[in-house]
């Protein structure tokens, strides 16, 4: 890295922007930093680092500052949430990317501030994009002068470069210790803790130093952990939600003698330095969240890691000395994974970016982004803000920018800021300290925040008594039965309606379920904070009654007149319906709802369930088939085919069902009619004539046309009948199909050639009926016998 650190002082001494590429452990995070506090272009000012988490700034902080044998809060300090070791001589601030947009936010000119270092971009949050994007807008309107400085270990530095007008990449080796990569010969089966504990067990005697093992999450870490207990080692856990202390536990050295073995989510996967680690151990999974737009939640998801996530973890056994990562998955698996992470501005709740781009004045199609935020997530994100009172259409509310102080979730900002009694403010406080880091209590038997409220996690008081801060809310006790109103304030699109046992419906129409014997399952409405899973399981909420609904959302609340169908009745019945979305707070009877509102639903009711619902006859089938027939051959004549029935039944049906409300009344209906409509009195006489319902044939009697097959209509007669007829008729230029019977009504013959029959296969008919029917008229000549409606003509 040293090596490096010339070229990068040029670069960034002729311009104002670099991309700096440095694999993990070449010590970019503190030797950058400290390498610019004398660089000529700072002028004295001060160097913000960002760091996407909390314990990595720490950690950068506190070995930067001894590099430079001085404490934490001289040259060198940090800015997190809840934490800061800032003196009056620092000049590199390690920060978190939340600290940095406050800092934009007060003060768009960063006035003081010579360079901004974006460390570990390629892990890509969505706050480092936003940061980034403010960063250099603010650069452009008030300091071109500030030097913007991006560093990675794995991503595109050509792309990153593009962004930044084609900034100079500068490149560095570093110093990686080779790592010996081994895999496994077969898919793993069973639990994941089963599987690390496992190769744990087996991998300590082989090797030497400590061993770093990647998990997915807090839970299977505690599994792992239990099934560990007793191996000659320290079982150290590190992930996000730990207590400080037990974090530096993990990360400082073993005592002599001792070894360690490390278990922790992907916050040790870069920039954090676990002293000791030789040997890594690496499941293959991570815990992301997934944001869906369709139902606004966020669940969160295991899925395997990338490639490039899977180097950087490897990379972490190579830091110190030569070693070894053991990859828990088989190689042909690993070139089937992807190759990045897939940045989380492209599956993300926006609501926070996007109040943060209304506070900033501007639009998020007016910013620079490696990856432009999809126009569904910023529209759903705009609804939620709306139903907030953050936004005022797409521009920014007083409510909105008191909001934005919080340096919190919108939900929870306006939770905060919806209560107004001392016990409310306490409670709320609470709530938001809960669901910001997470439930202590992940396997109770009920999702009540109720049973959560009374815990003194220390984690969660630190937190409560910071938001209680910024709220400056007085000392009252925690008062749980306002907890349903509070989570409605933050979580107004997730208000629930139970629809059955243990089973809800939100308001925006989705379908969510507790836990089978929670006695949340009792509740008639829920504030749901936390859902999960495929089936989306309620993991926290509160009880609401409908009075709180009522009160709560008043405003929101619509009144209409619906028709719908009861199904025990088989008919059209009108209620007058008082709901918020999909949740329904009151229904009752209406009697003053139009006729043609009553005859929608009857149509409806027959688009859904079929045609067959209608009184078809003999007659309107023909009529429909008469009309496809013609429709066929002449595209101006309207289609009354099955599919164009069901599609169109506004056009043809509907105006006739007036007056009408059961399936019984509508055999009433004259569907003959109903077919014709839209056809005036000259298009009915033309279709009679080109396409007529019956055909006359030599003996007078008229004979019902079969129009079902539209390539060619059937005329179906006994062959008495037809004696005499040489010509066979024709519909539109088509042939009829005569389909010739017997005395039986069974047909003889088949044919579209009438003269052809009789000049041939009428002999072989002749001779078979005569010994059949010998009372029959079967004559020797058919073509000048004498047509008959009887078994033999009339004598004369």
């Amino acid at each position: 890295m040293r090596a490096a650190l010339p070229d990068l002082l040029r670069e960034l001494t002729e311009r104002t922007e670099a991309v700096l590429q440095a694999p993990p452990g070449a010590g970019k995070t503190t030797l950058v930093p400290l390498a610019l506090l004398d660089a000529p272009f700072t002028g004295g000012g001060r160097i913000l680092v960002l760091e996407p988490r909390r314990l990595a700034a720490r950690a950068a902080a506190r070995r930067m500052a001894q590099l430079r044998r001085e404490q934490v809060g001289e040259t060198v300090g940090y800015r997190v949430r809840q934490e800061s070791r800032i003196g009056p001589n620092t000049r590199i601030e390690v920060i978190t990317e939340g600290i940095l947009i406050r800092l934009l936010q007060d003060d768009p000119s960063l006035e003081g501030v010579a360079a901004v270092v974006f460390d570990e971009f390629h892990e890509r949050s969505l706050q480092a994009d936003l940061g980034l994007a403010l960063t250099l807008d603010a650069r452009s309107a008030f300091r071109p002068e500030l030097r913007v400085l991006v560093m990675s270990a794995t991503l595109d530095g050509a792309r990153v470069s593009r962004m930044l007008n084609d900034a100079p990449v500068i490149s560095s080796e570093g110093r990686m210790f080779p790592v010996d990569v081994k895999w496994l010969d077969r898919v793993p089966q069973g639990r994941v803790e089963d599987t690390v504990a496992s190769a744990v067990r087996n991998t300590l005697p082989e090797t030497e130093g400590d061993v770093l093992v990647f998990l997915p999450g807090a839970g299977e870490i505690r599994r792992t952990a239990e099934r560990l207990e007793g191996l000659a080692a320290d079982i150290r856990p590190l992930y996000g939600a730990l207590p400080f202390n037990q974090q530096d536990a993990a990360i400082k050295p073993s005592p002599a003698g001792r070894r360690k073995v490390v278990l922790s989510t992907d916050i040790a996967e870069t920039s954090l330095t676990i002293e000791g680690v030789r040997v890594v151990i690496d499941c293959g999974l991570a815990r992301r969240p997934l944001f869906e737009p369709n139902s606004g939640m966020t669940r969160l998801v295991t899925m395997p890691t990338s490639r490039a996530s899977a180097e950087q973890r490897a990379g972490r056994a190579g830091r110190l000395a030569p070693g070894t990562c053991l990859r828990l998955w088989t190689r042909a698996e690993h070139a089937a994974r992807r190759d990045f992470e897939p940045p989380e501005i492209l599956g993300a709740d926006l609501a926070q970016l996007l109040l943060e781009l209304a506070v900033w004045g501007t639009t998020a199609d007016a910013l620079r982004w490696m990856d432009p935020p999809e126009e569904r997530a910023l529209a759903g994100a705009s609804e939620l803000l709306n139903q907030l009172g953050a936004l005022d259409g797409d521009r920014i509310s007083a409510q909105g920018r008191r909001m934005v102080r919080f340096g919190a979730h919108p939900r929870l900002a306006h939770m905060l800021l919806a209560a107004t009694s001392p016990s409310a403010q306490v409670t709320a406080t609470q709530l938001a300290a809960l669901i910001e880091e997470g439930d202590p209590l992940r396997n109770a038997s009920s999702a009540d925040v109720a049973l959560r409220l009374p815990l003194r996690d220390k984690r969660l008081q630190r937190t409560a008594a910071e938001f209680a801060r910024r709220l400056k809310a007085p000392k009252a006790d925690v008062d749980p039965a306002v907890a349903g109103m509070l989570l409605a304030r933050a979580y107004p699109d997730r208000i629930a309606q139970r629809t059955a046992e243990g089973r809800f419906r939100l308001r925006n129409g989705r379908q969510v379920h507790l836990h089978k014997g929670d006695p949340l399952c009792d509740a008639d409405f829920l504030a749901v904070a936390h859902t999960g899973g495929r089936n989306h399981q309620v993991f926290l909420a509160a009880p609401l009654e409908a009075s709180e609904v009522e009160a709560v959302f008043e405003d929101q609340i619509t009144e209409e007149t619906l028709v719908s169908w009861d199904a025990s009745s088989d008919r059209a019945a009108a209620v007058r319906r008082r709901a918020l979305g999909a949740v329904v707070l009151s229904e009752a009877s209406a009697s003053d709802v139009g006729s043609d509102e009553i005859a929608r639903a009857l149509m409806e009711q027959v688009r859904e369930r079929g045609l067959h619902l209608l009184p078809w006859d003999k007659a309107s089938r023909q009529l429909q088939d008469r009309l496809n027939f013609l429709h066929a051959r002449d595209p101006d004549w309207p289609s009354r085919s099955e599919a164009w029935l069901t599609e169109h039944a506004e056009e043809w049906l509907l105006q006739h069902l007036t007056g009408m409300a059961r399936l019984s009344d509508l055999r009433k209906l004259d569907l003959a009619e109903a077919l014709l409509t839209g056809m005036d009195w000259s298009m009915r006489q033309a279709l009679d004539g080109r396409v007529p319902t019956h055909l006359q044939v030599p003996t007078g009697s008229r004979i019902r046309i079969d129009y079902s097959d539209p390539q060619s209509p059937v005329l179906a007669v006994r062959i008495q009948e037809v004696f005499g007829m040489t010509d066979t008729p024709r519909i539109e230029g088509v042939p009829v199909t005569m389909h010739l019977l017997s005395p039986a009504q069974r047909p003889l013959q088949i044919t579209t050639n009438l003269k052809g029959f009789w000049e041939s296969s009428y002999f072989d008919v002749r001779k078979d009926m005569r010994g059949r029917y010998p009372k029959h008229y079967w004559p020797e000549n058919p073509l000048e016998a004498e047509p008959t409606r009887r078994a033999k003509p009339r004598k004369r």
